[in-house]
């Protein structure tokens, strides 16, 4: 990748997903969900919630009323999630072409958007998105974008064009309609590698990727690490009341004939997510491709290096020999009469307590 693409206009833009009901915050200190009056839902349960969670307080994430929560949108919002990433992207460029003053096919000619994003579970275990977002030339990173398209340009860009994206489900009559949109917290800001006023620096973002790529299904507290291939391991897994509720919840659904395309029942212990945690566009950096003839060509231009008469290749397996060495044997040859010796203890232990005598019939 050529070192000048760092100056090209980047941001670090965040998308999440919408609330599907209430949930216990961890709020810096402050109270959960402050609400005037008592007020409770039609299950009898309170609306708001005064006390003060920490971080490690399992009740951050879990819905207020898990009756009112809307699991079914959920699981539905995150099979879908692909579909909303590509709406947002065709998206993307309508409107930076807007912002720029160009139409759609001239932008296209002129400039690319590259991208890599993670996707992170958080608490109340929705998927956000996280992406790195670059503007190239038309050939990729190897050419710099137009000067009138920036890093700011690009991040309004990003606010309209996630706010624009609007996927209606056909209506069931066991579910109702679902309007499927990214969530009202959107946060796009201009990257830097000095970074600078309300900037971000590559170290930065390197380190927020690190984290959300190396964060383990019981580490978010969201869904397994392993399909499930049976309802009653769902009742047994050791997660929280409202995952294994979503979990249940794609269970349930994918007996909906119309659902069947989106294999929930398959997908039940990533909670519907059929996505992969790191994605990139194409010629966002390297591709294992090109490391691997890299790496052939390498091994190709050294390989000359046998044809030296001083260099002495082996090339032949013999053997070396087995067992343990003469420390190693000690400690084993301790290790069993230590067995042995524990063996004869626990038989005469057994004899007395049954009077000393074994008989036959």
């Amino acid at each position: 990748m050529p070192e000048d693409v760092r100056h090209h206009p980047r941001i670090f833009a965040t998308l999440t997903a919408p609330g599907f009901g209430p949930v216990h915050r961890a709020n810096n200190g402050k109270r959960c969900n402050p609400r005037r009056g008592s007020g409770q839902c039609e299950h009898g349960r309170a609306l708001g919630c005064g006390l003060e969670h920490g971080d490690a307080d399992p009740l951050v994430g879990q819905p207020l009323c898990p009756d009112c929560y809307d699991y079914a949108g959920h699981v539905l919002w995150h099979a879908h999630a692909g579909r909303l990433w590509k709406a947002f992207t065709d998206n993307l460029h309508h409107h930076l072409a807007t912002r720029t003053g160009q139409t759609r096919t001239a932008l296209r000619r002129t400039l690319r958007i590259s991208y890599a994003k993670v996707a992170e579970y958080q608490r109340r275990a929705a998927v956000h998105v996280h992406a790195v977002m670059r503007l190239d030339g038309a050939s990729g990173p190897d050419e710099p974008p137009p000067p009138s398209a920036d890093a700011s340009a690009l991040a309004d860009s990003v606010r309209s064009a996630a706010a624009a994206v609007h996927l209606t489900l056909p209506y069931h009559p066991a579910l109702g309609e679902h309007e499927l949109r990214w969530g009202v917290r959107l946060d796009a800001r201009p990257l830097r590698a000095d970074g600078g006023p309300e900037t971000l620096t590559d170290d930065a973002v390197a380190a927020y990727v690190a984290k959300y790529v190396t964060k383990g299904a019981t580490d978010t507290g969201a869904g397994l690490d392993h399909r499930i291939d049976n309802p009653a391991h769902i009742t047994t897994a050791p997660v929280t009341p409202h995952v294994r509720t979503l979990m249940a919840t794609c269970w349930h659904l994918s007996s909906l004939p119309e659902l069947e395309p989106l294999h929930l029942r398959a997908w039940a212990h990533t909670l519907g997510y059929r996505g992969h945690i790191l994605t990139k566009s194409r010629v966002y950096s390297t591709t294992y491709t090109a490391l691997r003839e890299e790496r052939a060509q390498h091994r190709g231009a050294h390989s000359t290096i046998a044809d030296d008469p001083g260099t002495v290749t082996e090339s032949q397996w013999r053997y070396a020999g087995s067992g343990h060495t003469p420390g190693a044997a000690l400690i084993a040859a301790g290790i069993a009469d230590d067995l042995a010796r524990n063996r004869e203890v626990a038989r005469d232990a057994s004899n007395t307590a049954t009077g000393g005598a074994v008989g036959t019939g």
